[in-house]
């Protein structure tokens, strides 16, 4: 199945200024997590999607298209866009990666992947906690039900009303999606749940779409959101290599 990447990146950011562009290992951000969507060699196209010259210039020079895009409320919108574009009509998986995520797990790629290929219109993953404050509003937590769909989505580990019987697990930034689904994401205006808890995921549930969760055996790997999470992820880079 013809499987298109979309790497959705944004210059303003409330908690780290102009994020795709800072360093690691002296490299901008989104050019480390663009070049770990090659090293995964699973997609058959990828995307930098982003909202400023700057960021598609710092992903010059390696495999992956940059596109300018308009001005967008989420990341998802931002993929919709470049997904619609009449040269990607053959495309049969989008993925959406986030451009915060440079140390994201080939499981939960492939497994997101899966739950699409299972019949599901949306996947994603998810993982266990292993140390962070499960409580900390940044970390998004996924209710998964007994068919190992998502239920809700929620910044506090508190189970709404009517999911106590759900896993709570740490989601991992990815989704993938049918077109057509997709699409339908992208259509819909927000909804008050999405709104008020800054979760674009509320939205599909909200009309009933299926989002099937790929559940991974290792903790997610960290984002970034902070500059301390830049220099935790300097370090992992320096150890790796």
């Amino acid at each position: 199945m013809r499987t298109l990447c979309v790497i959705p990146a944004r210059l303003a950011s409330s908690r780290l200024p102009h994020k795709p562009l800072q360093p690691i290992a002296n490299q901008p951000l989104i050019r480390v997590v663009a070049q770990r969507a090659l090293d995964l060699g699973c997609f058959d196209h990828v995307v930098v999607a982003a909202d400023d010259k700057r960021i598609c210039d710092a992903v010059q020079g390696i495999d992956v298209e940059p596109v300018l895009t308009r001005q967008h409320r989420s990341g998802t919108d931002r993929v919709a866009e470049v997904a619609a574009l009449a040269r990607f009509a053959a495309v049969e998986i989008v993925v959406n990666l986030q451009g915060d995520e440079p140390f994201v797990a080939e499981s939960a790629v492939a497994g997101s992947i899966d739950r699409v290929r299972a019949g599901c219109g949306v996947g994603t993953a998810a993982g266990p906690w292993a140390g962070e404050d499960i409580e900390d509003p940044h970390t998004v937590k996924v209710f998964v039900d007994s068919h190992g769909n998502a239920a809700g989505f929620s910044r506090r580990a508190t189970p709404p009303e009517g999911l106590a019987d759900c896993a709570v697990l740490h989601h991992v930034g990815i989704y993938a999606y049918r077109p057509a689904a997709l699409a339908r994401w992208a259509a819909t205006g927000p909804v008050a749940a999405e709104i008020a808890a800054d979760l674009e995921q509320l939205r599909p549930l909200s009309y009933g779409e299926r989002i099937g969760v790929a559940a991974i055996a290792e903790p997610p790997a960290m984002g970034i959101n902070t500059a301390e999470d830049l220099r935790r992820a300097e370090l992992i880079m320096s150890v790796s290599c």
